[in-house]
């Protein structure tokens, strides 16, 4: 595990790739959220969708040289977004950080629950300890839980908010460069989240669930590198109809969607971003 900065090695700066974030969109004025392990990836990429929206952002993460990449990225945009070193493996740390921003913002209205992935853990089943296990639930389902308490009294109070968790389509269809622990925890967060959106729906909160397939990112083109053939990254993309794998703004874009009043009547649902390679 101690590998996984690795697949960072030589990653170019994270930017603002479109000359439109919000693609003419403006729907988060007076909004205020909080995205966790957003300084790189898919988590950058939401973050920069609602402050182009209008949204006030704050985003977490455990690499400070990244994370001030994030906002050097995004001030270059004429965006902001407010940073915090926060590893989200550490629980306590998690609620004392989402506790301080609470404080900061009065309340946050929209929680992306991004922090997560299989951090570099075994593929196979049988190599897979107790540690890999313990670590990738722990980030995955046990960091959300630990945002989610927090932010969750105001939200209620207000009658308003909206969360968006982090599911994957290994949680559903299985992965092809990520274990088993890896897709039980996204398998977790999904469950997790039509339970959460149950309880939470008559307070005016929505709870959904986003599973993309294998965004391209700097993480996942290393992962792909390491553990597939280039002949299987080219079978795996002919088994997409869309022919392409997700790039974050694809992403990006269905948060966006998720946390906004167009998806007012949405709760429970687990939304696949896979061009189609699952379906159900």
């Amino acid at each position: 595990m101690g590998s996984i900065d690795a697949l960072y090695a030589g990653a170019a700066p994270v930017t603002v790739r479109d000359a439109d974030p919000s693609r003419g969109c403006r729907r988060f004025g007076g909004r205020r959220a909080l995205i966790t392990g957003a300084a790189r990836g898919i988590g950058f990429a939401s973050a920069v969708r609602l402050a182009a929206e209008g949204a006030q952002v704050w985003i977490t993460d455990r690499d400070e040289p990244a994370l001030q990449q994030a906002r050097a990225a995004a001030a270059a945009a004429g965006l902001d977004l407010r940073t915090r070193v926060l590893d989200s493996l550490d629980l306590a740390a998690v609620a004392a950080c989402a506790a301080n921003i609470t404080a900061e913002a009065g309340a946050i209205d929209i929680l992306v629950n991004n922090a997560g992935g299989s951090l570099h853990t075994p593929f196979r089943f049988l190599e897979e300890d107790d540690g890999h296990w313990h670590q990738v639930m722990q980030l995955n389902v046990m960091a959300a839980v630990a945002a989610s308490r927090v932010v969750l009294p105001a939200m209620v109070a207000q009658g308003f908010g909206r969360i968006v968790n982090y599911g994957s389509k290994a949680g559903r269809f299985g992965s092809l460069i990520a274990g088993a622990n890896y897709a039980a925890a996204k398998g977790a967060i999904a469950a997790m989240t039509r339970q959460m959106a149950q309880e939470f729906g008559p307070s005016g909160v929505t709870v959904n669930c986003l599973c993309p397939g294998v965004v391209v990112t700097d993480r996942t083109r290393a992962m792909w590198a390491e553990r597939r053939t280039a002949a299987e990254h080219e079978q795996m993309l002919q088994g997409i109809p869309l022919r392409r794998q997700a790039e974050v703004e694809d992403v990006a874009a269905a948060v966006a969607f998720l946390a906004s009043e167009d998806a007012a009547f949405m709760t429970g649902v687990t939304l696949d971003l896979n061009g189609g390679q699952a379906m159900a």
